[in-house]
């Protein structure tokens, strides 16, 4: 009778030990969404002043030619989430695209993850489907990212994304 109280209250200590250390793995906080402060935001300080503002340019164009716009974001990690959730909830604050025509495009790089997504609105689906978007990931960035050039695996696949989402057939006019 003894012995098993004993197991009963071991088990029990080891259960609750167990549990304390899960604890902070759950209690995490998740990361903060960063203020869309401009089309490149990169929290990592892998990309130079020059290589942002260039990409900066590239997208502001785009944007000027096309209206859709692109944004990337670089963080070090999404932990404690997975980079589908936090590429969601960034998604969702930023609103990246026109009002009314959700026609943004997110790029997302967790450099210390080694994870990216390329995340359409709504509107922009057809032209880059995830099928395409993962393509893009797998031809352009990681290849580049490997071998530590991360200025051009972004430059690679937003040119790639520029040149999908040119293909879109511009809205009709009356030609009258």
């Amino acid at each position: 009778m003894a012995a098993a109280l004993i197991r009963r209250l071991l088990a029990a200590f080891l259960a609750v030990a167990l549990g304390w250390a899960a604890l902070p793995a759950f209690a995490q906080a998740p990361l903060p969404v960063p203020a869309l402060t401009a089309r490149v935001i990169d929290q990592t300080g892998t990309l130079d002043a020059a290589q942002r503002a260039g990409l900066e340019t590239k997208l502001a164009a785009f944007e000027q030619r096309k209206g859709s716009q692109i944004a990337v974001l670089m963080v070090p990690t999404t932990q404690p989430e997975d980079i589908e959730s936090y590429t969601q909830r960034v998604g969702d604050a930023w609103k990246i695209g026109r009002k009314g025509v959700g026609d943004g495009l997110l790029v997302i790089v967790a450099k210390d993850d080694r994870r990216m997504r390329i995340a359409p609105a709504k509107a922009l689906e057809g032209a880059v489907p995830d099928l395409a978007a993962a393509r893009i990931v797998d031809e352009e960035m990681k290849p580049r990212f490997r071998n530590g050039d991360f200025a051009g695996g972004i430059n690679a696949a937003v040119d790639r994304l520029i040149l999908s989402l040119i293909h879109i057939s511009e809205p009709t006019r009356p030609l009258y």
